[in-house]
This record gives C-alpha cells, structure tokens and sequence, in this order.
C-alpha cells in the first residue's frame, strides 16, 4: 500500500491523500486549495493524474478545502463513486453550489480586473468549475451512515466515525486486504474541540496500522471557553452598547456559524447581553443552519437544551437569515445594533466583504476572528495587525478593533489532539501528520514523540509517494 499526499502536507488546504493497492486506488478527500497567489494555480494542477484509475472517494467532512474540488474531478472525467456521511451529502448539496457560483461571480469579475486580464493569453479568465459541473457532481455521491462497514471498493473495507469537527464530520477507519493481510490506516480528517457547543465529542480510535492525523492547532492550546466567552461578551457590550456599532463576525457558512449562534443565544439566557439583534447574511449558512436544526440527532444535550430556550424567547434573541441580494445591501446602511455573522470565514470571499467594507473603516465597530485564518488570507492580514486592507480594488484603512477569540475554534488543539492519540491502544506503524502549517505540523511531530513515546512520526510531504511499512 502506498500513500500519496496531494495537498494539505505542510499547509491546511487542499486535503487529498491518494491510496494505491494491490486492487486498485482511491482518494481520500479532495480539497480546495485556499488562500495565497498560488492557490488557483495548485487547484488547476490539483487531478492532473489518470483518474480512470481511481475507483472510488471517501469524503471526511464538507468543508471546501476537503471536497471542494469534486466538482473538477466529475467535470474532468471521473465516473466513480464519491462517499460521506448522510449530513455531509446534504451540506455539500448546498456547499459545492455556492462554491461553484462564487466561481463564475469571481471570474466575471477577474475579467473586468486590468491585471487578470493582462495574465491569460487571450484576456479570459475560466472558472474553476460552472454551476452546472457542481450540480452533475452530486449525483456521484453516496451515503454512509455513521459506524456502519461499507465496501466501497474490491479489498476495502471502511467505516465513518464521528469527529465532532462540524455536522457530519468523520474519522474514516480504512481496512486494506493485501496477499491475505489486513491493514488499516485511519484518516483524522478534522477533529472537533471536546466539549464544545453543539455536536458530540470525537470518538476515539483504538487500533490503527497507519494514521494521518491533522495538526491545524498541533502548536498551541486554545483558551480556555470561558475566557473566550467574556471576552466575546465584551466586545459586544462596548460596541453595541457604548460606542453604538456594529459587530462583525466573519465565519464559516458550516459550524462556526451555528457555534457561535449557540453561544450568542447562551450569553443572552445568562444575562451576559440584554438582547441581540443578529443577522446570519450568507444564503449557504442560512441553509447549514435549517440542516443543523434537521440532523439534530448529532447534537449535544447542551445544544437542545438551548434550543428549546430560544424558541420561547425569540424577542431577546433576535435572529434574522438574510437570503436575498437587496436586503443583503441594505445591511450596509445600519450605522449600529446588529451582530452580522457572514461568510466567509477566512473573509477571502462571499458577502462578508462588502461587510468589512463598511465597517473595518469605523473605530465604533469591532470584526471578531473566531476562527483559523490561513496565510495569504484577508482574515489572516487582520489578525497580523494590518493597518489598511484592499476591497474591490478600495484600500480602507482599519480602524475597527479587532478581536481573536480562538476559544471557538472547531478544529482540536494540541492537547486535544494528543488526548485523542492516547486512545490508540498501542502505537501505529507510521504515522503521518498533516492539514497543518510547517511550524504547527513539526510541533506536533515533537510532542507526540516525546509525550506518547511514539515511533515513525513525520510530517507528511507534498507529493512524494511513501511505502507503507
């Protein structure tokens, strides 16, 4: 068996591990590489292999930087079969949509750029993947349900378990039959934070032959829940209530916005805020929201118990899903009062800049991070203390505190990560690190080694097949 990391080795983007063995391949994920000058280019080459030889994909979660080049695969010629859990296909069922138009809407508007025009030979600048082509990909999908063993290909057998990352995120344990040996790697995907709001805790995993485990956070400890609590709450009682603006909040369209809905409603019923007006302006993370509230057997008890308070107190937490481009715009005329979540979560795309546009400029509003911010990324210049931004081709100087609040994070930090390690009975064969920054990846590398006493630890490399031992 050999593993070959296509993307996500020494960077969090672009999840997608090729599997080779003896009866066939397959892929695990296939990611969007995000944020940088070199990510269009790395998606474009991203499946420049043979796909007749791939028989099948497992998908670990719908995140765009797992799945959001399945739409080029299909496009490109792949026939196969693609699998994830039932709450991953109905996400992506949104997510590749959106995905896809934000493609076309891009390369409309690359073309109208000065540069993008002057950078293609003939002045015209191809989406990655059409509205169409997202569409014809999702009839490739197939559903699994959670610890249930499927066979998705000659010699494999696989089950998804529960990562508690986002809604119907997994950790894919992989059975390999070769010359009458099984072997089984297991893939992280992202693993959730443990007792955080909303979803269950990640299960743990007791055997594994070879693991690739992420390391987004393997690093460093995010604070504690509390402290992030206070520090969200006192951002919004001196914007909203002192200096009388507006609170906003880029974030993913899956997880991080029904996280934070959770907690916004928790502060309100603690008495933390009096009322809040929030407003959800992203149609994806309108819809992630009514599936959450659909596949609420994922939930924690916490989580319904919140729920239920909500429905009775719909005047003290006031929650509007903005669907429509005009009321979208008409957001931009409140001066104050309203907490806007929107999407995106790295602030690279979608409605959230026309948000930051009109209000990163202001000293009475705060832009709250709360959650990773890759490098390249408008999100990440923010958090790196930039002085001025770009927006539509506008430098606007930023004004707005900025607030990180890390607490909130979905993905698992390296405590977490090393709690989770420990439930391995005893140690895998080879162990590859991945989804992780260099320094966040080698980190994590050292303290497994050191703390678990754990051989055959390294991080992974970008392209270069390993023989699995």
């Amino acid at each position: 068996m050999k593993l070959t990391f296509l993307g996500a080795a020494g960077e969090v983007t672009g999840s997608c591990l090729r599997v080779d063995h003896e009866r066939g391949s397959f892929l695990v994920d296939c990611g969007l590489f995000q944020g940088g000058r070199e990510a269009d280019r790395k998606n474009r080459e991203a499946l420049n292999f043979d796909l007749r030889d791939i028989d099948f994909v497992l998908l670990t979660h719908a995140h765009l930087d797992h799945t959001g080049l399945v739409p080029r695969l299909v496009a490109l010629g792949y026939k196969g079969r693609v699998f994830a859990t039932a709450a991953t296909v109905d996400l992506l069922g949104v997510m590749l949509m959106d995905s896809a138009h934000i493609q076309e809407k891009e390369a409309e508007w690359a073309l109208r750029n000065r540069r993008a025009r002057k950078a293609g030979r003939s002045g015209e600048v191809a989406p990655l993947y059409t509205v169409e082509q997202a569409r014809a990909s999702l009839g490739r999908l197939r559903t699994a349900a959670f610890d249930e063993t499927i066979t998705p290909g000659a010699g494999v057998r696989c089950r998804f378990r529960n990562a508690g990352h986002i809604l119907g995120s997994s950790i894919i344990e992989i059975d390999v039959e070769e010359r009458g040996h099984t072997r089984r790697l297991v893939v992280s995907g992202d693993l959730g934070q443990p007792m955080r709001p909303v979803l269950q805790d990640p299960v743990r995993i007791p055997e594994a032959d070879y693991l690739c485990v992420e390391s987004t956070y393997g690093n460093r400890a995010h604070r504690s829940f509390t402290d992030t609590c206070d520090e969200l709450a006192e951002a919004l009682q001196r914007t909203l209530k002192v200096l009388g603006g507006n609170v906003i909040i880029p974030a993913f369209a899956v997880g991080r916005t029904q996280e934070l809905l959770f907690v916004l409603a928790d502060l309100v019923r603690a008495g933390r805020i009096d009322r809040l007006d929030v407003v959800v302006d992203s149609p994806m993370a309108s819809a992630v929201t009514e599936l959450t509230v659909r596949h609420d057997d994922l939930w924690d008890d916490e989580t319904r118990e919140l729920y239920a308070w909500t429905r009775q107190h719909a005047d003290r937490f006031n929650l509007r899903l903005v669907q429509d481009v005009e009321e979208s715009m008409a957001l931009n005329s409140v001066r104050g009062g309203l907490v806007i979540i929107s999407a995106s979560g790295m602030c690279d795309a979608g409605r959230i800049k026309h948000h930051l546009r009109h209000n990163v400029g202001r000293r009475e509003c705060a832009i709250v991070i709360a959650g990773f911010q890759a490098a390249g990324t408008l999100g990440r210049r923010l958090v790196d203390g930039a002085r001025q931004v770009t927006l539509f081709g506008e430098r606007i100087p930023v004004r707005a505190r900025i607030h990180t609040i890390g607490g909130l994070s979905a993905h698992a930090d390296q405590p977490a990560l090393l709690n989770w390690l420990r439930g391995f009975r005893r140690p895998p064969r080879q162990t590859f690190v991945v989804h992780g920054e260099p320094v966040a990846a080698a980190a994590l590398v050292e303290r497994i080694e050191q703390d678990l006493g754990w051989r055959g630890v390294e991080v992974a490399t970008p392209g270069v097949v390993s023989v699995l031992a």
